[in-house]
């Protein structure tokens, strides 16, 4: 079957498009025919190498979260998974693929109404957005700043915080027109990717949820406001600077946090709990999966170039020649 691996760390084009044996799942997976595949933020930094500390080695095949229908089933696996049309979890690796293979308990069924692509638009952003958000005790009445907030994940904190009552959303983006976008998702100030706006522009901010990381991270520390909490969820610039927690310990008497946030954390049984629930809200109209672009599967580098362009607005997604 067709794949996309990563032979060399650093540009998009030491990506490159490879045959590999059809899978076969093991003792509690299962096998998905994938209709759609998430290129993710995490799949960017991967492919850049800046996360070569965590394991990864050249020769791995990207991507976290696929959907599509299930057409086989390991040992002790219940046969009636067969056929049916799932989202999955794939790891940190494997999911640039024709066929993925997946834990049973990483599978989530999905409704007849939500498309494969919007599936895999929401799959992981929004339960992120969500406990993200819990994880800094956000609470009605309260301001929350999106630092990054034209991504999948960004989006989804946008729309999150504005249904959870904040009485200011705002975000950082780098351009007028995706600031004109976010606004229509709720957000009510739009700062550039340096945090400033118009001078009616909030300066501090009870919550702020960080997509992004990277060198500004001291800078974002000073808009938090007394008993602030910061949310590091992603660091698609970069690892923060080493020192960063200075600036926390030079305003001691503000009271601010900052914590990291992955899913991992998070209970199986509870994860997708709430990845169904947002699916069930997706259908219903009450959270929006933005596609940016749909690209073949063997364009999976082009992907990643618009990823490294900061031209991407939502979720880049690739299917599989068989599913289009």
């Amino acid at each position: 079957m067709q794949a996309v691996a990563i032979q060399q760390f650093g540009d998009p084009s030491g990506m490159a498009v490879i045959d590999v044996p059809e899978p076969s799942p093991a003792s509690g997976q299962v096998t998905i025919a994938t209709e759609a595949i998430g290129v993710g933020g995490v799949d960017a930094v991967i492919r850049r190498g800046t996360l070569g500390g965590y394991g990864f080695s050249e020769g791995l095949i990207p991507g976290s979260e696929v959907a599509g229908t299930v057409t086989a089933v390991g040992a002790d696996v219940d046969p009636s998974w067969i056929g049916q049309r799932v989202w999955a979890f794939t790891g940190t690796d494997g999911g640039y693929v024709e066929q993925a293979v997946a834990r049973i308990g990483d599978l989530v069924l999905l409704p007849d109404e939500l498309s494969s692509i919007d599936a895999v638009t929401l799959g992981s952003a929004a339960p992120v957005a969500h406990f993200a958000l819990a994880h800094a005790h956000f609470a009605p009445g309260e301001s929350v700043l999106v630092r990054g907030a034209a991504g999948s994940i960004g989006i989804a904190a946008v729309e999150l915080a504005v249904r959870g009552g904040a009485s200011i959303v705002a975000v950082t983006t780098s351009s007028p027109e995706r600031g004109r976008r976010l606004r229509g998702l709720g957000a009510t100030h739009v700062l550039d990717r340096a945090g400033k706006g118009d001078p009616a522009s909030p300066t501090t901010f009870d919550v702020i949820i960080d997509i992004v990381g990277g060198a500004d991270v001291p800078t974002f520390i000073d808009r938090l406001a007394p008993n602030g909490r910061m949310v590091s969820v992603g660091v698609v610039a970069g690892l923060p600077p080493a020192d960063f927690g200075m600036r926390l310990m030079l305003a001691f008497q503000q009271s601010r946090s900052f914590a990291t946030f992955s899913l991992d954390t998070v209970p199986f049984a509870m994860r997708d709990a709430i990845r169904a629930e947002k699916f069930a809200e997706a259908v219903r109209g009450e959270l929006h999966p933005v596609v940016h672009d749909v690209l073949p599967l063997e364009n999976a580098a082009e992907a990643h170039r618009q990823m490294d362009s900061g031209s991407v607005f939502g979720r880049i997604v690739l299917t599989p020649t068989r599913a289009r």
